[in-house]
């Protein structure tokens, strides 16, 4: 009989669990989720265009682009494709192409990266941000305001901290274009 009360509880307090988790696996291509939901705890994969709202683990794209509102977690590209993230990623970004239309905290690692904040490091052949970021390193970084730039050419309306590289231009520059490094005035 006792052993009959544990395998009861145990199988109520796992039946209980599954009942309030979150999606811990999914499947997305285009117009499609499976299983339908529009949050994922775990892992999701994404193949030619997948789109969810939320992403908190593993957001996996093979070919196309992965598209969240908010990602907590890794955007891991495997094949040709982008990760986009609508609001607001927290975590690694690491994909041929990374677009981050809203805020980001944590690394873009990738061929290029197109984003909006940055409170962390844009590393790609080529970053463009069109609001501020904490530090770029890569062959083209241009930025509307930036801390850190380091690369070949380096353009910024406004730097906070230091640009290196072979040309740094910044609009509040020591020097508006200087060659090896330019600071604020």
């Amino acid at each position: 009989m006792k052993k009959v009360l544990i395998a009861t509880a145990i199988a109520a307090s796992m039946a209980s669990s599954f009942a309030f988790a979150q999606t811990p696996v999914m499947f997305s291509t285009i117009d499609m989720n499976a299983p339908q939901d529009n949050s994922v705890q775990g892992v999701r994969l994404s193949v030619l265009h997948g789109k969810t709202s939320e992403v908190k683990g593993v957001d996996v794209s093979l070919l196309g682009m992965s598209e969240t509102d908010r990602t907590t977690g890794l955007n891991l590209n495997l094949w040709f494709g982008a990760n986009k993230v609508n609001q607001e990623m927290k975590g690694l970004s690491w994909g041929w192409f990374n677009w981050n239309t809203g805020k980001t905290t944590g690394v873009n690692l990738g061929l290029a990266n197109i984003t909006h904040n940055v409170e962390g490091l844009n590393w790609s052949a080529v970053n463009y941000s069109d609001g501020t970021t904490m530090a770029d390193v890569g062959l083209v970084s241009l930025s509307n305001k930036s801390n850190i730039q380091v690369g070949i050419f380096n353009k910024t309306k406004d730097i906070d901290g230091v640009q290196i590289g072979l040309i740094n231009c910044a609009d509040n520059g020591f020097f508006k274009c200087f060659p090896i490094v330019n600071f604020a005035k």
